[in-house]
């Protein structure tokens, strides 16, 4: 089981996890007028950016080897709730085991689910854990906590999925109150990243809320059983001074009201079910998101093809300072990255010190 292991891990190389725990190579030379940390801020809150963000180059994640919610390392196994995960290596990711059932019912959880935050976090060296990730962190960028599996999804992954919608209408009591203890949880979780890990600027929650057709609730069942406990996190979150960003799969444009309401400063969503002009049109002036520059892929592109792409897209979506940009590089073509990224930061200063 979890809490039988020794807190000194690494993850396995070229595993996700491992990806993103890499120190980035040191951002480009350039004239800021502002700190890189401080403009990403600015563009995930609406506070006026200097420049459009490159979403994920101007930050690093902050993803601990010591909170369990997937397997340490990430290969088949168990996680701190007892769930078993399997690699799917086709997708390139972790689902849990098909069946998996950690207690029998949701009318049992205050009896049978066993809290990782009542005993075994304080078995747990977070301190070194801390020390070793902050040290990949580079100063010059934004540093995000990488909050996964959000109050919804734990409960789908200690019960079969069906239980998890038939609890809301036998047993909606209980499966509030089980929302209400998971957001404990995570504030919990979120107090020891913020105590151990450096300088934290942000925190990137996640919860898949929808297939690809539409939210898997209703606006008013949303409202019911996930608005207060997530709001309650979101605000404990925002009360220590860091940003929020949204990661939830699934056609979910229809809960942006509420996500503006829990305070959730930024939205990253799937453009091909939520279609980025229509969120822009809507939504921009009270919520940011990013979005990817497309056409950055094309065969035999020139420096000035790249270049141009870049500048439609600031014309496009940059009127708000809402907007970061998700350069859609190819990997066999890393010169376009270098001048996507020089044409983001040196249009887009220009573009917005006219406009502000």
């Amino acid at each position: 089981m979890a809490e039988e292991k020794e807190y000194i891990w690494k993850q396995k190389e070229r595993t996700f996890p491992w990806m993103i725990q890499q120190a980035k190579p040191p951002l480009e030379k350039a004239d800021r007028p502002i700190s890189v940390v401080e403009n990403y801020s600015r563009a995930v809150t609406g506070n006026h950016p200097k420049w459009m963000p490159a979403y994920s180059w101007e930050s690093n994640t902050i993803w601990p080897d010591v909170v369990e919610e997937h397997p340490v390392p990430e290969v088949d196994g168990l996680d701190y709730w007892g769930v078993y995960w399997v690699m799917v290596e086709i997708a390139g990711g972790m689902i849990t085991k098909p069946g998996t059932r950690t207690f029998s019912s949701i009318e049992n959880w205050r009896k049978e689910v066993k809290w990782p935050d009542t005993e075994l976090f304080d078995k747990i060296d977070w301190k070194y854990d801390g020390e070793k990730i902050a040290s990949r962190m580079d100063p010059e960028r934004a540093h995000i906590y990488e909050c996964v599996e959000g109050i919804f999804e734990r409960l789908h992954e200690m019960i079969p999925f069906v239980d998890t919608l038939l609890a809301f209408v036998e047993e909606p009591e209980e499966t509030k109150a089980f929302f209400e203890r998971m957001a404990d949880y995570k504030i919990n979780c979120c107090q020891r990243i913020f105590d151990n890990y450096g300088r934290v600027d942000g925190v990137l929650y996640h919860d898949d809320w929808g297939n690809a057709k539409s939210g898997f609730f209703s606006n008013e069942m949303f409202r019911e059983f996930l608005f207060e406990p997530t709001k309650r996190l979101m605000d404990f979150i925002k009360g220590q001074g860091k940003f929020i960003e949204l990661h939830s799969c699934g056609k979910n444009m229809q809960y942006v009201p509420m996500m503006i309401e829990m305070g959730i400063d930024m939205w990253t969503p799937q453009e091909n079910l939520n279609p980025p002009d229509e969120l822009f049109e809507k939504f921009n002036d009270r919520i940011s998101f990013a979005f990817a520059v497309n056409g950055l892929d094309k065969p035999e592109m020139t420096e000035n093809d790249v270049r141009k792409v870049v500048r439609d897209f600031v014309d496009k979506y940059g009127k708000n300072g809402r907007v970061l940009a998700s350069l859609r590089t190819p990997f066999n073509a890393p010169e376009r990255a270098v001048w996507a990224r020089d044409e983001l930061f040196n249009y887009s200063l220009e573009y917005y010190d006219k406009k502000w």
